[in-house]
């Protein structure tokens, strides 16, 4: 017996997953699920995860890219901000949603672009992920070729750098060198826990015009 997705209720912070799911299956849901929506996908050689975030979940997406853009503005770096694309790459049987990402080195690659294929466009250069439930899996990003993903977890922030098929973690970011992120993303984010967003915000504007 087939049970249509709209009769699925996922509740924040957790997980649905459906394995056996063939790439074609995995683009019917996708099509059915619609880009305006809550839930967060994965895919893996067919297993599918829907996840729907926690609000916590969506403060610390929403304060982290912010403070990217700052600092990408501040050093005049060239962007586009992708959010919540959904990546795939039917070759290699793989697609992510990243909780928001950045193309900056490839930035020119995707301007114009509604979709994106991996198996033709570029990765995004940085992906972001705000792991509150500890769902992600670095093997979607690591075989999408990702060169570089953060991710927030209650345990604290953490850098990984693609070298060759593995991820390392890494103190500093290739795209922001010099630029101590680990330090800045975890002071500011629990400010912004503590004393509100605004508040946390201003604070890293206020160190950006003094550091940089």
């Amino acid at each position: 017996m087939q049970v249509a997705l709209e009769k699925i209720i996922v509740k924040p912070g957790q997980q649905l997953l459906l394995k056996d799911i063939s790439w074609k299956d995995f683009e019917e849901i996708l099509e059915d699920l619609g880009e305006h929506r809550s839930s967060r996908i994965s895919y893996s050689n067919g297993v599918l995860e829907i996840m729907v975030p926690l609000p916590e979940h969506e403060k610390g997406k929403e304060i982290i890219g912010e403070m990217v853009r700052i600092l990408l503005d501040q050093l005049k770096i060239d962007f586009e901000p992708l959010g919540s694309t959904t990546f795939k790459n039917k070759q290699m049987n793989q697609a992510v949603e990243p909780d928001t990402c950045f193309y900056i080195k490839n930035y020119q690659a995707v301007i114009g672009k509604n979709k994106l294929d991996l198996s033709s466009d570029p990765p995004p250069d940085l992906a972001i992920e705000i792991d509150i439930t500890n769902r992600t899996q670095l093997d979607n990003y690591l075989l999408l070729g990702v060169p570089e993903l953060w991710k927030y977890t209650r345990k604290g922030f953490q850098i990984n750098l693609l070298d060759g098929k593995r991820y390392i973690e890494s103190n500093t970011s290739p795209n922001f060198p010099d630029i101590p992120i680990v330090e800045l993303i975890e002071s500011h984010v629990k400010q912004a826990q503590t004393k509100g967003r605004s508040h946390a915000i201003r604070a890293f504007k206020q160190w950006v015009r003094e550091n940089l």
